[in-house]
């Protein structure tokens, strides 16, 4: 891919290529080796499976928590490597690091001590066997979660950089030993859930690990100091929380809301939480290259923000969604025409099938036609330090289009348990439409951070 771009721009052809390609490679790493978790344990049986995408919901929840406040880090790090000083953008890493690993912590006891209540109110109605299974993953991937947290700050100081090979290397080397130590305890050892639960703990403390040795090194233009002495900067940490704070409510509260809805499935019996299941996995990977070019918008956005030039955030911010548009649309019908292959893995049954189908369908016209403006745009925006508008307007379209939407199809209208993902498509014609007024307002142009 060969980008002819303005020649007086803060990134070439080339810097946008280096910066996407490996982030596409990542995710499609991540979610394909988590799609053949699931395959893996469906040789288990069905309701191994449904377990797993059961709490992999809360652990999106954490995830998209943690991405949150990477971005808010990555934000003020690039803000000040636009402004040329790089000293507060080190000092920002630091901070972002010690933040992010602390809050992990917290997550950890918290999921530890209250795992049993969450599970009852969040997972609804499922059978014992479902409930067995989903206890065991959940308490042994819990312990993952400040490495977890320690790997995402990682990756997002190396994205701020520009550089997103390192974290893709050390994603593969994440995603070979999850995928390695689930065929060994899973077929080897005849493990189930906890298999994959122990695999994952390990592959994500081998990627802590090895991303702060990297980072370590003082001749990266971001870096950390090497000591275990934590020094709290009160201006960079509210700096951080300023953007973090409000994307991370609006991530949670997104994220809360899919929990809702997973709870409306599961009232729809095992087959319709496994067709949900499949339908996430396929729906992540359609969009791999759009949550690659969104990953990437942070970067260049803040660090065209903080450089001062308000053209250029224009002008690569309509690139940026022109290269999503271009890389994602073949790819989700490729996907989708792969279908009857895919659901052949899976072992689905042929009511779990048809189920998947219907979900997929209306994921696809959604993903294919609305998705980069629903999403790029409120990224650019938050990127640039616009960060209390997306979030309010997130959260209140997830409640009032999404939630209330999915209920009101799922029971009085009948439509069953398709009922999310065609409030779904609902949800993203709000976003479209108000992102849009937003960004060609110009109020965003006065909400610089640094």
């Amino acid at each position: 891919m060969k980008l002819k771009l303005r020649a007086d721009g803060l990134f070439s052809g080339r810097d946008l290529f280096q910066l996407i390609w490996p982030l596409i490679l990542d995710l499609f790493l991540t979610f394909f080796v988590g799609m053949l978790d699931s395959i893996m344990v469906s040789s288990v049986s069905e309701s191994a499976v449904s377990a797993i995408s059961l709490v992999d919901q809360i652990m999106q929840l954490v995830i998209m928590i943690f991405s949150a406040m990477a971005a808010g880090g990555a934000v003020i790090a690039g803000q000040y490597l636009g402004a040329q000083r790089q000293k507060e953008a080190c000092s920002s890493a630091q901070q972002l690091v010690w933040l992010m690993f602390l809050t992990g912590l917290g997550m950890c006891l918290f999921l530890l001590l209250f795992h049993r209540p969450i599970m009852d109110h969040v997972f609804g109605q499922i059978t014992p066997e479902v409930y067995a299974y989903s206890e065991k993953y959940l308490l042994i991937t819990a312990f993952s979660i400040p490495m977890l947290a320690i790997h995402q700050a990682g990756a997002s100081v190396f994205r701020t950089m520009g550089n997103s090979r390192n974290p893709m290397f050390i994603s593969v080397m994440m995603n070979v030993i999850n995928f390695s130590g689930n065929a060994l305890l899973i077929y080897g050892f005849g493990m189930d859930t906890d298999g994959a639960g122990i695999s994952t703990l390990l592959s994500r403390t081998a990627a802590a690990v090895v991303i702060t040795i990297l980072l370590l090194k003082p001749s990266r233009a971001l870096h950390y100091e090497k000591t275990l002495r934590y020094r709290p900067n009160g201006l960079l940490i509210r700096k951080i929380l300023y953007v973090g704070v409000p994307n991370g409510l609006e991530n949670g509260m997104f994220q809360l809301g899919k929990l809702l809805l997973l709870s409306l499935v599961s009232t729809f019996g095992t087959s319709a939480i496994t067709a949900n299941a499949i339908t996430q996995n396929v729906a992540q990977l359609q969009l791999i290259p759009a949550f690659a070019v969104n990953m990437a918008t942070t970067t260049v956005i803040a660090r065209c923000t903080g450089y001062g030039d308000t053209d250029q955030v224009r002008y690569y911010n309509r690139i940026l969604l022109f290269i999503m548009y271009a890389t994602s649309l073949g790819l989700a019908w490729s996907i989708y025409f792969s279908m009857p292959l895919i659901l052949t893995m899976y072992h689905a049954s042929e009511a779990t099938a048809a189920l998947t189908m219907t979900m997929v369908n209306w994921h696809t016209i959604g993903a294919v036609s609305l998705w980069p403006l629903s999403f790029e745009v409120p990224q650019a925006l938050r990127a640039s330090g616009d960060v209390r508008f997306t979030m309010l307007t997130s959260i209140l379209i997830m409640w009032c289009v999404r939630i209330i939407g999915a209920y009101l199809l799922a029971y009085p209208l009948g439509m069953g348990a398709p009922a999310p993902w065609i409030a779904m498509v609902i949800d993203f014609v709000f976003r479209t439409t108000v992102y849009q007024l937003r960004w060609r307002s110009g109020k965003w142009m006065d909400k610089k951070v640094i």
